[in-house]
Formats: C-alpha cells, structure tokens, sequence
C-alpha cells in the first residue's frame, strides 16, 4: 500500500514528497507572482515575503528555474531584482504524443495538490489526445 506524501515517500529526486510538494508549490507561486507584476522588478526581499521563505530561498528557487530555461532575468545590486521576461500570452505550442504524456505524468505525480492552473493545463493535453488516445 502507498505511503502518503507526509509519511516518508519518496520523490524521483530521493527527496520526501513533502519537501518536494512545498518546492513546486513555492515555484509555481513564484513564477505567477513574477508574471503578474512583469515587466516590472521583484527583489528577493518582496518575494520572500509573498512566500513566507527567505531570500537566499528565492534566490536558489530562481536560480532553479533560470537554469530550467525560464525566462526570468536577474539584476544584482541596489536597484536589483527579477523580471520576468514572457508575453503575457503564448502561442500554440505543438507537442508530441510522448511530450504531452510526460507533461500529464509530472502533474499526475504531484496528485491532489495541483494548482488549479496545472489542472487546466492537463485537461487541456487530456482534450488534444482524444478519449482513444489519438
């Protein structure tokens, strides 16, 4: 029988699903948090506060993200901060059947504390594939 995410399973990563859960749910906070107030900055301060975290906690969830790809970009010093440097809408974007299913398998794995946008986001992969998987 599984173990829920509070009692010790664990995540791909070897970490505990409830260290993992509060990442994804921190980042994913964050980049709406970043995207809302583009193209405005955000300093580390502001947004440690928004999260309840530190700033060297931002710090690393930004580096994290940066290096997935993310476009935020990163001014250090006095003025400093994050932008977030994404248009407000995106274009269609074509995936592949395999693309699309490892997509739904990594909001599958966080299970029942997806946002509402991850939830969305699946429904609309589940919709493209069709109810026969084609």
């Amino acid at each position: 029988m599984s173990e829920g995410a509070g009692s010790g399973e664990r995540h791909s990563t070897g970490r505990r699903l409830d260290a993992v859960l509060p990442l994804v749910e921190r980042q994913h906070a964050l980049i709406e948090h970043l995207r809302a107030r583009a193209p405005r900055t955000t300093t580390a301060a502001e947004l440690a506060r928004q999260l309840g975290v530190t700033s060297r906690t931002v710090e690393r969830d930004v580096a994290r993200l940066v290096d997935a790809g993310l476009p935020i970009s990163v001014r250090r010093g006095p003025g400093g901060g994050y932008t977030f440097a994404a248009p407000t809408r995106l274009p269609p974007v074509a995936l592949t059947p395999a693309e699309a299913g490892a997509l739904i398998s990594a909001v599958v794995a966080v299970g029942p504390y997806i946002s509402a946008a991850a939830r969305s986001a699946m429904d609309k992969l589940l919709t493209a594939i069709g109810p026969d998987g084609s």
